[in-house]
């Protein structure tokens, strides 16, 4: 049973009941869903899951939805085999759940899928998007690694790297207004940071009225007062990888 008392924000949203035009592969150590463009490309965008997994059909609607215009998308499991986090969990054990899989700990596999996606899909232009866990990783991965070119990353939790702030490539933020998890007051230090001590591109960007999740965990045709904030973000994202990929 789950614990009522302290509900998470990612389950606000909707599970899409879509099955996806990519197919899943090993990579090395690592299972993978990915999906390619009509036409051959040499860019490639690593998609990196919430703490629901790669599994989750609205990360794979949304790594359709960078193929579709035009990217090789891949989402690798980057809890390489641990079980991801299901709503009928009990939140009481969220906070042990998730020592075993911090979001700083994916140098590795992210070395694999790029020289994965370097070696076999030719792509020369990497960059990398991810969702709450995954954008915080993705905050990570555009500290550290050389080889991205540029992430978006959408409501990624502040307070896993609320410290760093020198980004290595362009880095484009998706916050939203209402978001129970992560405070308006930490998306204005994160500003302030940046502000002092990135020397590349950023864009901080808040939605107003959404919550936690809206781009990927919110029906569009189901809640019309969201439908334009949805896509600007998805657009916005796109845009953003088109303009440094």
């Amino acid at each position: 049973m789950a614990n009522e008392s302290r509900p998470c924000p990612c389950d606000i949203g909707d599970r899409f009941d879509y099955g996806g035009r990519g197919q899943e592969v090993q990579v090395e150590h690592i299972k993978a869903y990915v999906c390619k463009p009509p036409a051959s490309t040499d860019k490639a965008v690593i998609v990196i899951h919430d703490i629901f997994g790669w599994q989750l059909p609205n990360t794979r609607y949304m790594a359709d939805m960078l193929a579709a215009n035009g990217y090789i998308a891949i989402c690798p499991d980057f809890f390489v085999g641990q079980e991801a986090w299901k709503p009928c969990n009990d939140w009481a054990s969220f906070d042990d759940w998730l020592k075993t899989r911090n979001a700083s700990k994916i140098d590795i596999e992210a070395d694999v899928i790029l020289k994965y996606l370097s070696e076999q899909c030719g792509a020369k232009k990497i960059g990398v998007i991810g969702f709450c866990w995954g954008g915080a990783a993705v905050h990570h991965l555009m500290l550290k690694n050389p080889l991205l070119k540029t992430g978006v990353s959408l409501y990624g939790v502040i307070k896993f790297f609320e410290d760093r702030s020198s980004l290595l490539h362009p880095t484009f933020f998706i916050f939203a207004e209402k978001d129970d998890y992560i405070p308006l007051e930490q998306v204005t230090l994160l500003e302030q940071k940046l502000k002092q001590n990135c020397k590349v591109d950023y864009e901080v960007k808040i939605y107003p009225g959404q919550t936690h999740g809206f781009v990927h965990r919110k029906r569009e045709d189901i809640n019309p007062q969201d439908k334009p904030y949805i896509e600007e973000g998805r657009k916005d994202t796109i845009n953003w990888l088109n303009k440094y990929l």
